[in-house]
């Protein structure tokens, strides 16, 4: 049935071929059934069959073209009555882009899916389509610094309200969509930086009986981890630029969801832009070509998501288990460890944990820096999800936001977020514990303690 409607989804959206004709009752030829696990389709779904951009080519070809020709007027006239499907202009959608979208359509069991220009570009174009003037929406404390101020400073300007509430209030929850018209239920699971977990299940089952929408980002599980549309939300996005890349060289968003959501979302796509780039273009100052063929990057990178990704999830595991175990590390955040407070919804509705692992040094702001500094094998970066092992001091990352900020927040000044790649775990495990001698055995008042309860103030 999936792939029925991933079929249908073609004939709905998108052509075969540029500017040709698609026969409704040519889908059915088109289902791979022989696809049955999450490893398969990333490497083969949208491209084995059906594809018609070169279809003997082993790999999907980038489209370089901004728009596509009619054969004559009557073919024009006949796509704007519906009557056949046709390719029109890149930024409705190009083959290339299509390939992609069916392909993460088959990970997320979803009906559709829309790519854009990047993960924020996907949350607010989102947001932009569903929640009308005057609307409410309901979002998490802890999530994606900028989405929640996209949400607390822009949407305001437009009439629509706001509660945040923390990731685990259920009765906050309850309460919010009781007493208002609530458009939508937005947050992350797991959430960034804490890793906290929502029961999506739950979560949804309460917001439908009030016909609120449920979207997750579902960023830091990745759909190879998690299925929250199969959990009973109604989207899911993701931050492409993060697992389903894989490789720190592209800038993506996608979201996931049913046909006639995420053509609401298209049709607001649509007018503000924000189109991923299939296609290379020219530079004149580099007198060579560009690459910014983003489509073609993805998928490359989803092919072997799966493989990397099952990497990141065991080296985080076993990793956060070494940091909760050191004397030099006072907290460990990851939903894989029995003191997490939400491990066993993570265990329930993951399938993996994530290659993410916050933790907070056993001491000062210097102190972290120094552990930082120490660090052989990971980039100072801001974002994760790739090859290469990435950590990650919020305290510095905000250094111009005030202290007392970004205290409300959680983002204490000996906070680390570390990013897992498909690095050796022995290296990466002698690299860590290498950084935490250089740093100095903090003498407290306090035992040391891990956990997700905070149990002493923050230095």
């Amino acid at each position: 049935m999936r792939h029925r409607r991933e079929a249908q989804y073609r004939v709905d959206h998108f052509s075969k071929k540029s500017g040709m004709q698609i026969k409704i009752e040519d889908v059915k030829k088109l289902e791979p059934s022989f696809l049955t696990s999450d490893e398969s389709l990333a490497v083969h779904a949208g491209e084995r069959l059906g594809r018609e951009i070169v279809r003997n080519s082993i790999t999907t070809p980038v489209v370089n073209t901004v728009a596509f020709f009619y054969k004559n007027s009557s073919e024009l006239i006949h796509s704007k009555e519906k009557k056949i499907v046709c390719q029109e202009y890149t930024r409705y959608g190009s083959p290339t882009n299509m390939v992609l979208e069916e392909k993460i359509s088959a990970l997320e069991g979803a009906e559709s899916t829309l790519v854009m220009a990047s993960g924020m570009c996907a949350s607010t174009v989102t947001l932009l389509a569903l929640v009308p003037k005057g609307g409410h929406i309901v979002t998490t404390t802890d999530c994606y610094k900028e989405t929640r101020m996209f949400i607390e400073t822009f949407l305001p300007n437009m009439g629509i309200t706001v509660t945040l509430i923390g990731i685990t209030d259920i009765e906050g929850l309850q309460s919010v969509v009781n007493k208002h018209q609530v458009s939508m239920f937005f947050t992350e699971s797991p959430t960034n930086p804490f890793l906290r977990c929502v029961d999506i299940k739950l979560v949804s089952e309460i917001c439908h009986k009030r016909g609120t929408l449920v979207c997750i980002d579902g960023t830091i599980a990745t759909p190879m981890n998690q299925k929250a549309l199969a959990l009973g939300a109604d989207l899911v996005i993701q931050s492409a630029t993060k697992y389903i890349g894989g490789h720190n060289d592209v800038l993506a968003g996608c979201i996931s969801g049913s046909m006639k959501l995420v053509s609401e979302i298209r049709t607001m796509h649509n007018l503000l832009g924000g189109t991923l780039s299939p296609v290379n273009i020219f530079d004149p100052l580099m007198l060579s070509l560009h690459i910014s063929n983003a489509a073609y990057l993805l998928i490359r990178g989803i092919k072997t998501m799966h493989l990397r990704v099952k990497q990141q999830n065991s080296t985080a595991l076993r990793m956060a288990h070494v940091l909760e175990a050191h004397s030099k590390v006072s907290r460990v955040y990851y939903p894989g460890l029995l003191s997490h407070p939400e491990h066993h919804i993570a265990k329930r509705q993951m399938t993996g944990f994530g290659g993410l692992v916050t933790f907070e040094i056993d001491g000062d702001l210097k102190t972290t820096i120094k552990f930082i500094d120490s660090l052989k094998i990971p980039y100072i970066a801001t974002s994760f999800g790739g090859c290469e092992s990435i950590v990650d001091q919020p305290a510095a990352r905000n250094w111009d936001v005030p202290r007392e900020e970004r205290l409300k927040y959680g983002l204490k000044d000996n906070l680390v977020r570390f990013s897992f790649g498909v690095e050796d775990f022995d290296d990466l495990r002698a690299d860590i514990l290498q950084a935490l001698e250089t740093i100095p055995t903090k003498t407290s008042l306090y035992s040391h303690q891990n956990g997700a309860v905070p149990t002493k103030t923050s230095l």
